[in-house]
């Protein structure tokens, strides 16, 4: 991770100064790295040795920021990973563009590596990422959004770059077919068991811990997984309530939501769906050779689940 941040610091260089700034801004907030790191781990469970993983470890992690820096401006969001946002502190059109260098950045890279199949996996992921975000813009303030739905979209806008750096990974190791699939099953079900325990967070976390407010989900008006389950064992009226909530973005009765949602049991129903997929996500680690590296994977998986940011 250290010779990937060294990459992420030489690649973030412009000639147009507000470009640096914001782009060093949101890239030393820090995060979990996640994605990078299990391009890396991928590539070491598969005995890759080819130094061009940590560009490519880069690049999902600069696909990856361009995300955050959109996400911000349309969720209008002031606080993450408890500083105040690109958007809060640039302003919105420094955030977009800045965005759109980080995309095109990483594109540059990606060429650089010259392998057509990685090319085509992170250009499709990219892709569909995007269209996640706009199924996800279409489904604000919709109370009627079921599980389904709910997954497709958390698979396109959050899995779907967990899946494609596990399987540039698996790629640039010289993989067999399985072994890639095997691949990016692990990170689709990783990236899917990351998203709803971030969803419950938000109904259950510690806002001082998280960086955020807790809420956030409400305010923009997205049925995740805790209200949808909530919604679906709660009584007509506790459900109306809910409704109105995420239909009008209100915070209003946040604290009635947030009973009910833990009343119900809508928070152990939505854990016990992370459960299942970190459970997948183990399941196809067993099929990459028994190494540190993969037993990390496997680690990684259970202590997923136990996350409090």
């Amino acid at each position: 991770m250290q010779a990937v941040d060294q990459v992420i610091g030489q690649r973030l260089s412009s000639g147009v100064p507000l470009v640096a700034q914001v782009a060093q801004y949101i890239i030393a907030a820090g995060g979990k790295r996640l994605r990078p790191a299990l391009l890396l781990f991928i590539s070491g469970a598969l005995g890759c040795a080819d130094t061009q993983k940590f560009k490519l470890a880069a690049v999902v992690e600069f696909i990856h920021t361009a995300t955050l820096l959109h996400d911000d401006v349309v969720d209008e969001s002031s606080m993450r990973r408890g500083n105040a946002t690109a958007n809060e502190t640039f302003g919105n059109p420094a955030s977009v563009l800045v965005g759109d260098f980080l995309y095109s950045r990483a594109f540059q890279m990606m060429v650089e590596v010259q392998n057509m199949r990685i090319m085509e996996v992170l250009a499709d992921a990219t892709n569909i990422i995007a269209e996640g975000e706009v199924m996800q813009l279409m489904n604000m303030h919709n109370a009627d959004l079921d599980e389904t739905g709910y997954l497709h979209v958390i698979r396109s806008k959050t899995a779907q770059l967990f899946e494609a750096s596990a399987r540039v990974g698996a790629i640039l190791s010289g993989a067999s077919p399985a072994q890639e699939e095997a691949a990016a099953t692990y990170g689709q079900a990783l990236g899917t068991a990351f998203q709803v325990i971030d969803d419950v967070l938000d109904y259950a976390g510690d806002a001082t811990v998280m960086g955020k407010s807790l809420g956030d989900d409400l305010r923009e008006g997205k049925a995740t997984l805790p209200l949808i389950a909530a919604m679906q064992r709660a009584s007509a009226t506790d459900k109306a309530l809910i409704q109105n909530a995420i239909q009008n973005g209100s915070v209003d009765d946040l604290q009635a939501v947030i009973g009910i949602v833990r009343a119900t049991g809508a928070l152990d129903v939505a854990r016990a769906a992370a459960a299942s997929e970190a459970q997948r996500a183990i399941q196809a680690a067993q099929a990459l050779p028994d190494n540190a590296y993969t037993q990390a994977l496997m680690a990684l998986g259970s202590q997923l689940l136990d996350r409090q940011a």
